[in-house]
């Protein structure tokens, strides 16, 4: 089993995604206050044999690598570019609008909606170059603050 982390960093907030590689699976998807993060980090290591961090390489991500000094394993840095944008499109292929609603425009759904948790889930199948899929019903909207 090899367990992955990726960020999509953030100077004021980050999404995570914690995933199983071999199964293909989401297991955490949220998004977390910047300031938290180390902590949130130190506390999921060691709950989980996590192998290595995958950290977009946008807004924050020397920071954020700077606050990771505790991670023995590989941390990696990944290309982010356009993970926001193609995070409103990965929304509905995970959250598919279904009845009434569909005849609606989709713009409607996304607004103010923090895909942040998305972002980081569009970096890990970019590194990993598969999808994922979701291990249970996930709120991609969780904060943790």
């Amino acid at each position: 089993m090899s367990k992955v982390i990726t960020i999509d960093p953030g100077k004021s907030k980050c999404g995570l995604v914690l995933a199983e590689i071999s199964e293909k699976k989401v297991y955490i998807a949220i998004i977390v206050k910047s300031e938290l993060l180390e902590n949130y980090l130190r506390n999921l290591v060691a709950a989980e044999d996590i192998s290595r961090i995958v950290i977009g390489n946008g807004t924050s991500s020397r920071e954020i690598r700077e606050k990771l000094y505790f991670f023995n394993k590989e941390i990696i840095t990944f290309e982010e570019k356009n993970t926001t944008y193609r995070a409103k499109a990965r929304y509905f292929e995970l959250f598919p609008i279904s009845g009434l609603k569909f005849l609606m425009p989709k713009e409607v759904f996304i607004l103010n909606k923090n895909l942040d948790a998305i972002s980081a889930l569009i970096i890990l199948e970019d590194y990993c170059k598969m999808k994922f899929t979701l291990n249970q019903n996930m709120d991609f909207k969780t904060w943790l603050k």
